[in-house]
């Protein structure tokens, strides 16, 4: 029997913030001495510089803020720049001096404005983020009742189920493989669910007094735990653990590090920014890298579970790959992959054609969702009309297309919406090609 899985909407529904999320177990203090302190001494005293550049004019409190770093130890290094005589005072109250370059403060700050542009939240060092990432792997208790409430918005089968959970359960790489158009995509995006914490990742990560930037609000959700990071350290931010979907898009550079020369900040790769969560990459097969080339530069992190990444100038250097490579195709895997990578790909799932009555029940939903008015019998017309011209199979995916198009069809033409055998054909002719001409006469 094959499996099944049917989703009731094809639109991705990502985890929302969930305030009661606790951390996976990983809470740094905040460094209050530079002898507590993970990073250079001047890495720091830059990042004042190039802020109070852009800025004119500053204070140690305001600096902390921005560098998100403490009084105390925005304050030692402002003594340090003072006795340089690169800081000159303006004003105080209590302790929070107010200040400014002066001349050779700001010949100093040009000069490391060439060298780098960045000057936002103060990064960590690289052994700090290692020790996060291997601290903050997932430890998941799933049970067949957890996770088919994960994928409560999707019709799955038993068998279904027994086949993936242990493969979450593992956190092991995953092949998702099948037809098209029959919730591979949608499988993937839930799989989140299953992580019930939230985890901290640095703004940036410094290493050999580089600045690599990694939190990134276009991929990572932000969350509020209702006390932030306490007395933590604020170069962290809690967030869900990623779930981050690449498709055609991606290209063998996406997985180096990527330096830009206007700003000398590198920006971290996609399987770095995915770490401790799930990284997808959607439509494998189809992307601009070859298989053959996306899968050798990660034969050994998928072995390994560590990644190597290099400087512009030649320094390379080791990072965690501590995160769940999720793999979905409708292509062959043996045209795609040899048995060596399939190998390290130890789980692979079958998502195949739905059965007729499970077909039946997704267009009743939508149906039901949309609140639509439909003819009886419109469920089974428009089976026979899709296995008439989709050789053979049912695909999940057409009951959402088909109505979509009716609902255009409608609009265009000024009138409500009504599910008829007419619109039925209509619809299905405009979707499929051949083969349907000969049967809705």
């Amino acid at each position: 029997m094959q499996t099944q899985t049917i989703f009731k909407d094809l639109a991705v529904v990502m985890n929302t913030a969930d305030s009661e999320r606790n951390l996976a177990g990983f809470t740094p203090k905040a460094p209050h001495t530079l002898q507590e302190l993970d990073i250079p001494q001047s890495v720091v005293a830059d990042l004042m510089l190039r802020r109070l550049y852009m800025e004119g004019k500053s204070d140690i409190d305001s600096l902390g803020r921005s560098l998100r770093l403490s009084f105390s130890v925005v304050h030692s290094v402002f003594q340090r720049l003072r006795e340089q005589q690169v800081l000159e005072v303006s004003g105080m109250s209590g302790n929070n001096y107010s200040f400014c370059l002066t001349y050779a403060g700001r010949e100093l700050a040009e000069r490391r404005l060439k060298v780098s542009q960045y000057c936002g939240p103060a990064p960590v060092s690289l052994q700090s983020y290692t020790a996060a990432v291997n601290a903050q792997i997932p430890k998941v208790a799933l049970t067949s009742d957890l996770l088919r409430k994960a994928l409560s918005d999707l019709v799955v089968t038993e068998e279904f189920l027994d086949q993936i959970g242990p493969t979450l359960i593992s956190q092991s790489s995953l092949f998702l493989y099948g037809p098209t158009g029959n919730g591979k995509t949608s499988i993937a995006v839930r799989l989140q669910r299953i992580y019930g914490d939230s985890i901290l990742i640095p703004y940036a990560v410094e290493f050999d007094g580089q600045i690599i930037a990694l939190y990134d609000p276009a991929v990572h959700c932000r969350v509020d735990n209702g006390n932030g990071n306490g007395n933590g350290d604020p170069r962290w931010v809690a967030c869900e653990r990623p779930c981050i979907a690449v498709g055609g898009e991606l290209d063998i550079s996406m997985l180096e590090l990527q330096l830009d020369a206007n700003s000398g900040v590198y920006a971290a790769p996609v399987q770095m920014k995915a770490n401790n969560g799930i990284l997808l990459i959607d439509d494998f097969g189809r992307q601009i890298v070859s298989p053959r080339n996306l899968l050798n530069r990660w034969i050994v992190p998928l072995d390994r579970r560590v990644d190597y990444l290099t400087i512009s100038y030649g320094v390379k250097f080791q990072v965690p790959f501590a995160l769940m490579v999720v793999f979905a195709t409708n292509l062959d895997l043996r045209e795609l992959a040899d048995e060596a990578f399939l190998r390290r790909i130890r789980n692979k799932v079958y998502v195949g054609p739905c059965e007729p009555h499970v077909f039946d029940d997704i267009f009743g939903r939508l149906v039901s969702q949309k609140k639509l008015k439909s003819e009886p019998g419109s469920a089974e017309h428009l089976r026979t009309l899709c296995l008439h011209a989709g050789n053979g199979e049912l695909r999940a995916c057409y009951p959402i297309d088909i109505l979509n198009i009716i609902v255009s069809i409608s609009a265009y033409e000024q009138r409500p919406v009504e599910i008829t055998r007419a619109d039925l054909e209509r619809a299905a002719s405009m979707y499929f090609t051949g083969k349907l001409g000969q049967l809705a006469n």
